[in-house]
């Protein structure tokens, strides 16, 4: 499986990338926020896709305004809001809405003009966004997926299970990146650092500070690029 090559971002091999979770509340957002700041400081113009959020109602800040806090980036685009914080499918359901397609998704995704176009999943790999998951999103769009992971116990097999779907899929992984990485690690952590890229065979590219996401703009901007490659 192809994974991004050290001292470079994983994103340099495609317009797309799809940034998926092992699990919902892994860092998904953060990690999103960081790769947006990062190419904004290199230069390049960013656009991000948020295709379903939850958990949010109408007039809320949702992850996209997150992502903007952090990085700067101006370019965003959310399809379709439930309020109900649960997965988009069961959401739109819920509450009567109509599901998002994976035709008029990755239309609006190819649509977008940009360097580098980011497309933030809900949860993981999986979990349906519509009538399609993020992996079918993948597939349509032919970009690659990085794969936002926890750093702690069960990480190992969460990340080996997303990333063998990746590959029975033939879509190829970006790589791995730790989502909140702790000031002080516990010896858990320090060996699932080591141990991912080796039950994976996939390269960790990146990991995020735990609490990045209360800096402020500056400090964030300042920073994100060194924490990938």
């Amino acid at each position: 499986m192809r994974s991004a090559g050290r001292g470079r971002l994983p994103h340099e091999h495609s317009g797309i990338l799809l940034v998926a979770g092992t699990s919902t509340e892994v860092g998904k957002t953060v990690t999103s926020a960081a790769l947006a700041a990062a190419a904004l400081t290199a230069g390049r113009t960013v656009a991000v896709c948020k295709p379903a959020q939850t958990g949010v109602a109408a007039r809320e800040p949702g992850d996209l305004a997150e992502i903007s806090r952090l990085s700067g980036v101006t370019q965003t685009l959310e399809l379709a809001r439930y309020p109900d914080p649960l997965a988009p499918d069961t959401a739109a359901r819920r509450c009567g809405a109509p599901l998002l397609t994976l035709d008029e998704t990755a239309t609006a995704i190819e649509q977008l003009d940009a360097d580098l176009v980011l497309v933030e999943g809900a949860g993981g790999l999986l979990v349906r966004l519509g009538d399609f998951t993020l992996l079918d999103l993948a597939r349509r769009v032919g970009a690659p997926v990085l794969v936002v992971t926890a750093a702690g116990l069960g990480t190992l097999n969460h990340s080996e299970l997303t990333v063998r779907a990746l590959r029975a899929a033939n879509v190829p992984c970006a790589g791995l990146v730790i989502g909140s990485w702790p000031a002080e690690p516990d010896l858990a952590a320090q060996c699932n650092r080591h141990d991912l890229p080796r039950v994976t065979e996939v390269e960790l590219v990146g990991a995020v500070p735990a609490g990045a996401a209360a800096w402020d703009r500056a400090r964030f901007c300042a920073t994100a690029s060194s924490w990938f490659g």
